[in-house]
């Protein structure tokens, strides 16, 4: 979902994409420098990514869109004050802590949770429970759409929710790319 987000967003909607993997994680590039660190040692990761968007990128409008893993790194991690919100796709919400979540709750920044609803790891009903302790969070069901977000009309409607959250002025997003 990362790749088709990097390869579409920044035409379709005007959206810089800056996506990273952390330490340890394999894909078609190869892999990372370092070893899984259970959502610890990756904590040096987004924080690094985050200054990059700024300080390197220029980055003005930040949001954090984690997917899987990446969304408990988004909420464990994503706490600078200069980040507009969290959006968070197919949260399995297996390394984020009650603190946490509580930290959010306090914070008010806006956070959507695009949920899949034959995912794996957490279908929308236990995720609306979970989130429930966040004011600021809203739960979106996706009918359908399982954790990895195959299939083109899953990969769009995430796009246009992230669009609809970062630049709704480009909405509606095109069906074909």
């Amino acid at each position: 979902i990362f790749k088709k987000a990097a390869n579409r967003l920044p035409a379709l909607a005007d959206i810089t994409v800056i996506r990273f993997n952390t330490r340890g994680t394999s894909s078609e590039q190869g892999t990372s420098e370092g070893t899984f660190g259970h959502g610890i040692s990756e904590k040096e990761d987004v924080i690094a990514a985050i200054q990059y968007a700024f300080s390197d990128v220029g980055v003005t409008n930040l949001w954090v869109v984690g997917w899987s893993f990446g969304t408990d790194l988004a909420l464990k991690y994503g706490r600078d004050l200069r980040i507009k919100g969290l959006i968070l796709l197919s949260p399995p919400l297996r390394f984020s802590e009650t603190e946490d979540l509580l930290f959010w709750k306090e914070d008010k920044r806006p956070i959507v949770a695009l949920v899949p609803e034959l995912d794996d790891y957490l279908q929308p009903d236990a995720a609306r429970q979970r989130f429930s302790v966040m004011p600021s969070a809203s739960v979106i069901a996706v009918e359908g759409a399982k954790h990895l977000w195959v299939g083109e009309p899953y990969v769009h409607r995430a796009l246009t929710e992230i669009t609809r959250v970062v630049n709704p002025s480009k909405l509606p997003l095109p069906l074909e790319y």
